[in-house]
C-alpha cells in the first residue's frame, strides 16, 4: 500500500474517535453562551464532527494531489468510461444502491433483524436540531468515505484479488465502520454497489456522485414524509455510508 494511503487511513481512524476529545472542548463554548447541558452536548458533537470531517477531507485531498497511476493500479491505469457513460452510471447508481439496500433489508427481516437504524435515527435528529449537520451527511461524509473505502481500500485490494473478494472485504470494513453489526449485510450491499460503479467506469467520481445523491435523497424523503414513514412497520430508513 502506498505510504500516502497509510497516512490517509490513520487520519480517518483518528477522525472517527476524535469526538471523544473534541466534543467536550466544543461543548464548553456553548455552555459559556448559556446553552443547556443537552444543547451544549448536541452542538458540541455536531460542530466538532463537521470540523473533523472537513479537516480530514482536506488532508485526504492534499495527500492525493500528486498521485500518479502505476502499471499495477488496475483502476487508474485502464481506460476510463466516457463522460456520457459515466454520467449515466452515476445517475443509475443512485437507484441501484437504493435497490440493493431494499433487497438487503428484506433479507435481514427474513432472518429476524429488527427494521430501522439507530444510526440513521440519530443523524436525522441531529439534522432537525442543527440543520448545518446536513452538509456532513449529504456531501462531506459520502465524498470522504468513497475516497477511503472505494479508492483506497477496495482499489488496493483489487490490485491483487478479483472483484468479488475485493468488494467483499472492503464492504465488510465499510459496514463495520458504521458500528451497526446487525445491519452489516445492508451496509455491505451498499459497498458492493459503489465498488461496482467504480470498476465499471474507472472513475471514483461516479460512486461519489451516486453516494452523495443517495444520502441527499434519503434525507429529503425522511424529512418530508417523516409521519408516513413512521406508519410503515417494515420501513428500512438508512443513510448509506454516513458514520
Amino acid at each position: 500500500m502506498k505510504k500516502e494511503y497509510i497516512f490517509i487511513l490513520l487520519a480517518y481512524v483518528c477522525m472517527l474517535f476524535s469526538p471523544a476529545i473534541g466534543t467536550p472542548l466544543f461543548k464548553k463554548f456553548w455552555e459559556w453562551g448559556g446553552a443547556s447541558e443537552r444543547e451544549a452536548i448536541l452542538n458540541g458533537y455536531a460542530y466538532w464532527s463537521i470540523f473533523a470531517f472537513v479537516a480530514t477531507l482536506f488532508i485526504v485531498l492534499w495527500l492525493l494531489r500528486k498521485e500518479r497511476p502505476s502499471n499495477e493500479d488496475r483502476l487508474e491505469s485502464e481506460p476510463k468510461a466516457s463522460i456520457g457513460i459515466s454520467i449515466a452510471w452515476a445517475i443509475g447508481g443512485i437507484f441501484i444502491a437504493l435497490f440493493a439496500q431494499n433487497i438487503a433489508a428484506l433479507i435481514e427481516q427474513a432472518i429476524g433483524v429488527t427494521a430501522g437504524s439507530e444510526n440513521t435515527h440519530f443523524i436525522m435528529q441531529m439534522i432537525k436540531t442543527i440543520p448545518l449537520f446536513v452538509i456532513l451527511t449529504s456531501i462531506i461524509g459520502p465524498i470522504l468515505e468513497e475516497l477511503v473505502f472505494r479508492k483506497i481500500i477496495f482499489g488496493t485490494l483489487y490490485q491483487k484479488f478479483n472483484f468479488f473478494i475485493s468488494a467483499l472485504v472492503s464492504s465488510l470494513i465499510f459496514g463495520l465502520a458504521h458500528r451497526e453489526l446487525s445491519h452489516i449485510l445492508l451496509y455491505s450491499a451498499i459497498g458492493f454497489t459503489f465498488a461496482f460503479l467504480y470498476v465499471r467506469t474507472k472513475r471514483i467520481l461516479v460512486p461519489i456522485f451516486a453516494h452523495v445523491m443517495m444520502n441527499t435523497l434519503v434525507v429529503v424523503v425522511q424529512l418530508k414524509y417523516e409521519e408516513i414513514i413512521k406508519t410503515i412497520d417494515q420501513a428500512q430508513s438508512f443513510i448509506g455510508g454516513l458514520l
